[in-house]
C-alpha cells in the first residue's frame, strides 16, 4: 500500500523537520539500500558504524531515485537535508507506505530472551481464534502464509514499514513483532504505533552496543511510553520488569511465575514433551497443555495470554493456540534420536539463558547434563566467563566454537574457560561439529544433550566467509552414524 506523496509533503511530517532543495518529485518508495533503489524512490543516506550512506549517493541516483535524504548535501536532483537521518527514515517509510501501523493491532515483543517465542505463541493464539495474523523476528517474517527472510531481528525502518504495508494488503489483522533494543536505539520502530508493548526480561547481552546494563535497559524501557503503546504486558518475576512496570505511563498488565502479578500460573507440571498449567487472572482461570518443555516457556505463554487477553481474545482460543504450537526453529527444539537419550538445540547465548536451559534440562532427565556451548566473537566479551560459569552447571560442559567472525576461536575460548568453576567437567573441542560427536558418544541412555548458541542459525560466521552450518543436521549426522547408519 503506497500512499504516493510529493517529497515537499513527506518533508511536513517529519518530526524533525528537513530542508528541501531542487525539486519537488513524487516518491514511490523508500529505502536506505543503494542496492534495492527502484525509479521514482527516496534514498536515505544513513551513516553507519562500518558504511556511510552518503558514499552510495551516486549509484542511488543512477538506479532512478528521485530524491535523496541526507544529513549533508549531496549531488542529487532533489534532497532533503535533516540532522538525523537515521530517525527521519522511519517517518518518511511510513507516509510513503501510508502509516499502516495504524491499519493494525501491532504487538511488540521486547526483551533479552523470548521475543522469537512469544511472538509465535501469539501468532498461534491469533489464528485459532480466527484472526489474520503475521509475524516479523528473528528467524524470519510470515505474513499469512508467505514466508520472507529478513536480515535483522527488527528490520530497519524502510523494511518493517514495506512489510506493515504488505500485511495490510494480504488483510492482516494482527501482527506480532520483535523489537530489539538496537531498533529502539536505531530508530527503527520510531513510526509505529504500539496496541501492545510487552517485556519478557533483562539479562546480561549486547554491552558491545549499549555499554553498560542501565543504558540496555534504557533502551528496551523506551518501548514502555503512551506515545508508543496503548497497553503494556510486562513480566515482573525480575527487577528490569519491576523498574519498568513501575515508570511507565502506560496502562500495565503484569505478569508473573515468582510474585504477585495480574496474569500468574499455578499447578505446573513439566515433561521433555512439554507442560501442563493453570493460567490465572482476576477474571478467568483456564488450563493450558503447551508442547513446550521448560519453565521458562510457561512464563513465555503467560505473557502471550496476557497480550491475547488485551486485545480481545478469550481463554479457550488461547488455550487451544498454545496447544496447537508446534516446533520453533531453534528453541529448544527437540531432534529426533533412537539411542535412549534426548537431544535438544537452542538459541540460547546468554549467560542466564544457558543457566536457564541448564536448570531445565536437569527437572526433565533422571540422567545427565551435557552441554555443548561457545560465545560469538565480535560481540559483548563481558559475558563470556559468564557463559562459562552458567555452562558450569552441568554434568559434561564441551566448550567449543560458535560464530568466532573476525576473532581467533581459542581466544574466545580461554575466556570462556576462565569462568568455568574448577570442579566442572569440561572439554574444549574448537572445531563445532567435533565437539557435537562427541557429546553424543559420551551420551548415555537418560541423558540429555543441550547444543546451545545458534538454534535456528544455518551457517557459521568465520569473518570472511559464512560456511554451511546447522546444529540440528550436524546433530541428526552425528546421531546416525552413532547408530551406525552412516560415516561421521
Amino acid at each position: 500500500m503506497v500512499d504516493r506523496r510529493r517529497l515537499s509533503e513527506i518533508v511536513a511530517l517529519l518530526p524533525g523537520g528537513g530542508q528541501l532543495r531542487g525539486t519537488d518529485p513524487t516518491i514511490g518508495g523508500v529505502t536506505h539500500d543503494s542496492r534495492m533503489v527502484a525509479p521514482g524512490d527516496l534514498f536515505v543516506a544513513i551513516p553507519g558504524a562500518v558504511v556511510d550512506g552518503h558514499d552510495y549517493v551516486e549509484r542511488a541516483v543512477a538506479a532512478g531515485a528521485a530524491a535523496v535524504l541526507a544529513e549533508r548535501p549531496v549531488d542529487a536532483p532533489a534532497f532533503v537535508l535533516v540532522d538525523d537521518a537515521r530517525a527521519a527514515l522511519a517517518w518518511a517509510a511510513a507516509a510513503v507506505y501510508g502509516d499502516p501501523s495504524s491499519h493494525l493491532s501491532v504487538i511488540g515483543v521486547t526483551g533479552t530472551n523470548g521475543k522469537t517465542t512469544v511472538t509465535h505463541m501469539v501468532d498461534h493464539i491469533v489464528t485459532a481464534a480466527g484472526v489474520s495474523g503475521a509475524v516479523v523476528g528473528t528467524i524470519g517474517a510470515r505474513i499469512g502464509t508467505n514466508e520472507r527472510s529478513v536480515t535483522r531481528t527488527t528490520p530497519e525502518a524502510s523494511d518493517l514499514q514495506r512489510l506493515l504495508s504488505d500485511m495490510v494488503e494480504a488483510g492482516i489483522e494482527v501482527t506480532a513483532i520483535e523489537v530489539s533494543s538496537h531498533a529502539l536505539s536505531l530508530h527503527r520502530v520510531d513510526a509505529i504505533r504500539f496496541r501492545i508493548a510487552a517485556f519478557t526480561n533483562l539479562m546480561q547481552d549486547h554491552l558491545d552496543f549499549h555499554g553498560t546494563m542501565d543504558a540496555y535497559l534504557g533502551a528496551k524501557a523506551s518501548l514502555f511510553t503512551a506515545s508508543r503503546a496503548d497497553h503494556a504486558v510486562i513480566m515482573v518475576d525480575g527487577d528490569a520488569g519491576i523498574a519498568i512496570a513501575s515508570a511507565t505511563d502506560v496502562p500495565t498488565t503484569t505478569v508473573a511465575l515468582t510474585r504477585e502479578a495480574d496474569v500468574t500460573a499455578s499447578h505446573i507440571v513439566e515433561s521433555l514433551s512439554g507442560s501442563t498449567f493453570v493460567v490465572n487472572t482476576a477474571e478467568a482461570t483456564f488450563p493450558v497443555d503447551l508442547p513446550m518443555p521448560g519453565r521458562f516457556n510457561v512464563a513465555n505463554a503467560l505473557v502471550a495470554s496476557a497480550i491475547a487477553l488485551q486485545i480481545g481474545i478469550g481463554p479457550e482460543a488461547i488455550a487451544r493456540g498454545l496447544a496447537s504450537i508446534g516446533t520453533i526453529a531453534g528453541r529448544f527444539e527437540r531432534v529426533e534420536s533412537t539411542t535412549g537419550f534426548d537431544v535438544i538445540v537452542d538459541y540460547a547465548h546468554t549467560p542466564d539463558a544457558v543457566a536457564e536451559v541448564v536448570a531445565a534440562a536437569r527437572r526433565l532427565v533422571p540422567g545427565r547434563v551435557i552441554v555443548v556451548f561457545g560465545a560469538g566473537g565480535d560481540r559483548d566479551r563481558e559475558k563470556r566467563p559468564a557463559m562459562g560459569r552458567a555452562a558450569g552447571g552441568a554434568d559434561v560442559a564441551i566448550l567449543t566454537s560458535d560464530n568466532p567472525r573476525t576473532e581467533d576461536p581459542s581466544t574466545i575460548m580461554k575466556a570462556v574457560r576462565s569462568g568455568i568453576p574448577p570442579e566442572s567437567t569440561v572439554i574444549e573441542i574448537p572445531d563445532r561439529r567435533t565437539a557435537i560427536r562427541t557429546a553424543v558418544e559420551k551420551a548415555a541412555p537418560g541423558d540429555l544433550v543441550l547444543i546451545l548458541g545458534k538454534g535456528h542459525e544455518t551457517g557459521q560466521d568465520f569473518g570472511d566467509r559464512v560456511e554451511p552450518f546447522d546444529d540440528r543436521i550436524v546433530a541428526r549426522e552425528e546421531l546416525a552414524a552413532l547408530a551406525g547408519g552412516g560415516p561421521s
